[in-house]
């Protein structure tokens, strides 16, 4: 090698690490958010998974903290996707249930999202999975802080075809009339879902994309959401991993997300940017449940996906923060989704615009201060806006309501079994630290804390109203985006 190759060679090996160096600032973390669907408490390792494994989620865990009571935003796809994004309870910005094709709005422009967040601070930013938050051009995610979009505008279910068989339905059949399932690239539809084969292949494009945007933006801070589309229905899997669990076709698709994370993780450390990524796994709302073997597991809690019972809401999180959160542990402190946003923000000094929002700054929990308490109520708003119940500590009041409840057979392979309409007709409490399953009301014991969590109840109808007691909203209800 002459000398000017060598001169070449030097210069090339220290701008490579300048640019390492550049992004090892600590005040600018990356960040990488895998959100999963459907996936219910009982579906990690960690949480106690059985029939298969998911060792690279567990790894997460083993090198950062696990929290076991942290609640998503609200216990369904859209609304829960609002919540995390923007920091508010779903309600407050007129979110509720899932968004369907015939829907003309969205998420409003005036809501800050945590990608907004960071592009101000020169972070790139990236969103792979499914989105459902809008699915015309002024909801989709370039239009809300992302640089790069490649995914689904809302649930995969909402397609022409059959979900267990995937044949294409005749007219008459109410879900004949959705539109083709459009992949969409940017803000424009590159290809469409037609068939089991194509959702076979959605959890391995996500994981592709994902490692090409790490790999193309090492060198400065980015913010990368990955939002799967699995385990909701109709399930799919590569055949990487079909007929590799014991618990069958939900089994495989776990292992295979759980591959993803460990793909991901593989290509921050052969970029040199693990130790300077705030790496977190969870989910967005509880197992659904009516498909059976199709469907998770609540792990022991009360029933699951739509429902405001534990089962619904409270999900796996593990966040790994390397010199931050310590090895191993275990939170057991409130948590919520809509604390990400604040959170991130206070981590890099970003700015929250003037919007009120519901999160608050949950920082020193996940630096290891876990004697720390920055949230202590949780609130469970479900449907247009209804509350269901409040959480204070360990303890939580469920309030009178309307469900729809699993406690009856089960669908099986694709399809969904019947559910049971089911009226909380009086308040009832339960003790979260010795009864998270929620089967024995003590509310004729305790008065005092009845009492205590009526006081959060009626500041919560106040200022979003409850439904469920005539009161449409509050004095904080903002607009949904509208076309």
């Amino acid at each position: 090698m002459n000398n000017t190759s060598i001169f070449l060679a030097f210069i090339a090996l220290l701008s490579f690490n300048l640019s390492i160096a550049q992004n090892q600032d600590k005040d600018r973390p990356n960040v990488v958010l895998v959100f999963i669907d459907d996936e219910g408490y009982g579906d990690v390792g960690v949480y106690g998974a059985t029939g298969f494994e998911t060792p690279n989620i567990d790894q997460l865990a083993a090198k950062g903290t696990r929290f076991t009571n942290y609640y998503s935003a609200q216990p369904v796809c859209s609304a829960s996707r609002a919540g995390i994004l923007t920091g508010c309870y779903p309600n407050r910005i007129g979110f509720s249930g899932a968004l369907f094709p015939r829907h003309e709005i969205g998420l409003n422009k005036d809501e800050l999202t945590i990608a907004e967040m960071f592009k101000e601070q020169d972070y790139k930013t990236a969103c792979f999975g499914k989105w459902h938050l809008g699915w015309q051009k002024e909801f989709l995610p370039l239009q809300h802080g992302f640089d790069e979009f490649v995914g689904l505008p809302y649930s995969n279910d909402m397609w022409p075809h059959d979900s267990a068989t995937g044949e294409h339905l005749s007219a008459e059949k109410n879900r004949a009339q959705f539109p083709d399932l459009p992949i969409i690239e940017g803000n424009e539809t590159i290809a469409y879902v037609k068939s089991l084969k194509d959702q076979d292949k959605l959890t391995t494009l996500y994981t592709e994309k994902a490692v090409d945007f790490i790999n193309r933006n090492s060198n400065e801070p980015f913010f990368l959401y990955v939002p799967h589309t699995m385990g909701h229905i109709p399930l799919g899997v590569s055949d990487k991993f079909r007929g590799k669990s014991e618990q069958g076709l939900y089994g495989d698709v776990m292992m295979e997300i759980d591959w993803s994370v460990g793909e991901i993780d593989k290509a921050l450390k052969r970029n040199g940017v693990a130790d300077n990524t705030i790496f977190i796994f969870t989910t967005d709302n509880g197992p659904w449940l009516n498909f059976g073997n199709h469907a998770g597991s609540s792990g022991g809690l009360r029933e699951g996906k739509t429902t405001s019972w534990e089962g619904g809401q409270r999900v796996p999180f593990i966040i790994r923060w390397p010199g931050n959160t310590p090895e191993g542990t275990v939170s057991h402190k409130l948590a919520c989704a809509v604390d990400l946003l604040p959170t991130f923000a206070a981590i890099t000094n970003g700015k929250l615009s003037n919007n009120k929002i519901d999160g608050v700054d949950i920082s020193s929990l996940w630096r290891g201060e876990l004697n720390s308490e920055p949230r202590n109520t949780i609130l469970y708003y479900h449907g247009k806006n209804n509350l269901n119940g409040v959480r204070k500590g360990n303890w939580k009041l469920v309030l009178p309501h309307t469900y729809s409840s699993y406690n009856t057979e089960s669908g099986n392979d694709g399809y969904g079994g019947q559910r049971i309409k089911t009226v909380v007709e009086q308040p009832e409490l339960y003790n979260m630290m010795r009864d998270p399953g929620e089967r024995y009301n003590v509310i004729a014991y305790h008065p005092e804390k009845v009492k205590e969590l009526m006081v959060a109840v009626e500041k919560a109808r106040k200022e979003l109203g409850d439904l469920n007691v005539g009161i449409e909203s509050g004095t904080e209800n903002r607009e949904i985006g509208k076309l």
